[in-house]
């Protein structure tokens, strides 16, 4: 595990040197939070984002137990590199998860560190995101954290964002991505794919508000399912370098999260 941070440290200040060798011109702010999709904009050369949830609470409740999970510290820095290309790290510090059993009346409690993500973001169209822009995006996960915050395995994947301005006021955007995510018991990989679709409505110049559906199919040696969400989002810009977030999901089908919120903060350095 320490490894594998410090690998994550040395590629991130090789990312932040590169990028300060490239110093671009500011672009408007576009962060990845809020929202269950992922914007195909990446930050400016020489530029550093800096995205952090303050805090994410997630309910999931059946008839056999229910299942809480509040996560705080949850990290991204993106990192400008050249016009059109970006490196991302990412960390969970820290999550508590609280599960009762429904006949039993017995309570779990276990609090944990999440895993580390790297990630690359390359613009193929309009880096600032702005009229059509698209993007590719690999990313792979490192097993620094314990379960149940941590998936206990590496995992890979590519994202293909995907956004058009219809008007000043109205975007749409798509978010289809494939990847080789670790197995429930923490050992292996299996299949999961699917796609974020998402209309954006820009509310003057500072705020913002989205509505998104998930649906991801997942190949789980423990049991095939399909994830069904429904997300609202609001982002609030204090000033052109720091972006306020709130956001709600819900579960559409019995397979899904009854319900998330989360609320953060981006910050441009």
């Amino acid at each position: 595990m320490v490894a594998s941070v410090r690998f994550a440290f040395v590629v991130l200040g090789c990312c932040a040197f590169a990028g300060l060798a490239h110093a671009g011109e500011p672009r408007d702010l576009c962060p990845d939070r809020p929202g269950l999709g992922t914007p195909a904009c990446t930050v400016e050369p020489g530029a550093v984002v800096g995205e952090l949830g303050l805090g994410d609470w997630t309910r999931e409740n059946d008839s056999v137990q229910r299942s809480d999970t509040i996560l705080v510290g949850d990290a991204l820095v993106r990192i400008g590199l050249t016009e059109s290309l970006e490196g991302q790290i990412g960390w969970t510090a820290y999550g508590h998860v609280r599960t009762r059993d429904k006949a039993t009346g017995a309570v779990r409690k276990t609090g944990r560190t999440g895993d580390v993500t790297l990630a690359l973001r390359q613009n193929l169209r309009h880096p600032d995101g702005s009229g059509f822009s698209v993007a590719v995006m690999p990313y792979a996960t490192l097993p620094v954290g314990k379960a149940p915050i941590g998936a206990g395995d590496w995992g890979a994947g590519v994202l293909v964002p995907l956004s058009v301005e219809l008007s000043d006021t109205v975007s749409l955007a798509l978010t289809p991505g494939v990847e080789a995510a670790v197995d429930s018991d923490g050992d292996g990989r299996h299949l999961r794919y699917g796609s974020v679709a998402g209309v954006g409505l820009a509310l003057g110049e500072r705020l913002s508000l989205s509505t998104e559906v998930a649906l991801h199919r997942d190949g789980d040696p423990a049991g095939h399912t399909t994830e069904a969400l429904f997300g609202l989002s609001a982002a609030w810009k204090a000033n052109a370098m720091t972006q306020f977030d709130v956001g709600l999901n819900c579960g559409l089908n019995g397979n899904s999260p009854d319900s998330q919120f989360y609320l953060g903060i981006a910050r441009r350095f």
